[in-house]
């Protein structure tokens, strides 16, 4: 019988490689999507002479936030029947830690994630260039690494906002706070015990989550809560002359997206077993417990009768 849209043996049903390509595309989707729908609300918009002012303020971060959400969405639709779609370090690092995915890979998976996102930050900027470009000239920043350049860098990668100042211990628990519910997020709905999604719909949710950490908990970092979706971008810029707004951001920012995600997505992993997945567990063991003591009781009626 011939095998269509795949095969079942080689290399790529065997090695890591078909995982690690996986994860590569996934999370080039994902910074397409992102980075694409943040330069049309900085500059796509703005200098394309379609409409100036509509995505101003509020609106401009609901088009962000919804677009990051639909982003999300269909990196794991793409990736997400050959590993899953982790697309995340901070997902990888935390089903590791939860016993669920063998350390051996954790590497290579941070690796192909970084590139992805690279890949998919040079997209973006392949596309938007000549929008960049027009609005560094309207606005007269003469240097992407100039303060004025945090603008289009934004684009990419994210910074912190004014009020942390130069402390970036809030950055940092900001963080951690949203890439908790990130993980708590994915872990309630991958969990068949729990109640579950249907339909298929397991990504849409996903994305979903992301939506609302970036409506809750967005303005203060700009919500990477992943570790690649930052990094990848950031070097991108760095190489791409922003300059010392990518390497080393501002107050020294850049290690922030990548410690906090790590940090938070392991505290999901350890709340959600003491809150959820231990009580889950616990019941699904006593349920056929309490359905043969209801047969023996039942028996015993039945004899009585």
């Amino acid at each position: 019988m011939a095998v269509k849209m795949g095969v079942k043996s080689g290399w790529r049903a065997q090695s890591i490689w078909s995982e690690l390509l996986a994860e590569f595309f996934g999370t080039f989707v994902l910074l397409a999507f992102g980075a694409g729908v943040v330069a049309v609300a900085v500059v796509g918009l703005p200098e394309s002479g379609r409409t100036p002012t509509i995505f101003a303020g509020a609106a401009g971060w609901l088009l962000i936030t919804w677009g990051w959400a639909m982003a999300v969405a269909m990196a794991v639709y793409v990736a997400g029947g050959v590993t899953g779609a982790h697309i995340n370090p901070a997902v990888t690092f935390a089903f590791a830690v939860k016993g669920d995915f063998p350390w051996s890979k954790v590497l290579p998976y941070w690796g192909s994630q970084i590139a992805g996102a690279f890949a998919g930050a040079a997209l973006v900027y392949a596309d938007y260039f000549p929008a960049i470009n027009m609005w560094n000239q309207a606005h007269k920043v003469i240097s992407r690494a100039d303060p004025g350049g945090m603008t289009t860098f934004s684009i990419f990668a994210t910074f912190p906002a004014n009020y942390y100042g130069a402390n970036m211990l809030g950055p940092f628990f900001d963080q951690v706070v949203g890439t908790f519910f990130l993980l708590l997020s994915v872990l309630a709905i991958i969990d068949s015990m729990n109640v579950g999604v249907r339909a298929n719909l397991a990504p849409f949710m996903i994305g979903m989550a992301v939506a609302a950490i970036g409506m809750s908990f967005g303005t203060g970092s700009g919500y990477a809560i992943n570790p690649a979706r930052d990094f990848g971008p950031r070097l991108f810029c760095w190489l791409a002359g922003w300059g010392a707004n990518a390497f080393p951001a501002p107050h020294g920012y850049w290690w922030v997206p990548i410690a906090g995600p790590l940090v938070g997505g392991s505290l999901a992993v350890v709340l959600y077993k003491f809150f959820i997945a231990d009580t889950l567990a616990a019941r699904m063991a006593a349920a056929p417990e309490t359905k043969d003591d209801d047969m023996v009781a039942d028996a015993s009626v039945a004899k009585d009768a």
